[in-house]
């Protein structure tokens, strides 16, 4: 009788320990972009998307060039085995090097987009961390991968989180994709001159 009492009081306990734990919820995702270090990331990654772009550019120019040449002067190089197939060795080595250039430059823009965005993703569960502590929260969850959040028995504390960050009030997602696309059309126009 005495284990059952006392199994009893440790399941109220229990019971009234859950419900006194708070939750809190945030668009973590979101917070993230609307970050000011994101900013910058995006303008190093576009940078250097542009960068193996033109170089891929370049190297399918080069092999467009060559191919035009050899379909050219394929006929008079037929008379001299070696040259043609020199010029046919030149061609396949001109496209394995397209080829391995793709992909090693999706690989190091892949690594570079994760070693821009580590500390920025840091700093916002950083952020998090510290104000769920001072409210007191047992649980914090991400709105975009809970199903349902019930807003009378969970803290939004996305306003207090943007605070710790410092972003601006004013700055949302729609703010930030219409600055990012003048920026954008900008340097397309900068490009055309």
């Amino acid at each position: 009788m005495k284990k059952l009492v006392t199994i009893i009081a440790a399941l109220a306990l229990v019971s009234s320990a859950a419900s006194a734990q708070k939750f809190g919820h945030i668009d973590f995702q979101e917070t993230v972009q609307l970050m000011n270090q994101m900013d910058e990331a995006m303008d190093k990654m576009a940078a250097a998307q542009q960068a193996a772009s033109e170089t891929y550019q370049e190297l399918v120019q080069e092999f467009q060039n060559k191919m035009s040449q050899y379909e050219q002067k394929k006929a008079t190089w037929a008379s001299t085995p070696s040259i043609l197939q020199s010029k046919e060795r030149e061609l396949e080595d001109l496209q394995n090097r397209i080829r391995e250039f793709q992909e090693t430059v999706q690989q190091e823009l892949s690594e570079q987009q994760q070693t821009l965005m580590a500390p920025i993703v840091e700093a916002a569960q950083q952020a998090v961390n510290k104000v769920a502590a001072e409210k007191g929260l047992a649980f914090v969850f991400d709105k975009a991968s809970v199903l349902y959040i019930d807003a009378a028995q969970s803290i939004d504390i996305t306003a207090a989180v943007r605070t710790e960050l410092g972003i601006p009030e004013d700055r949302t997602m729609e703010s930030v994709a219409a600055a990012r696309q003048a920026k954008y059309e900008a340097a397309q126009a900068q490009q055309e001159q």
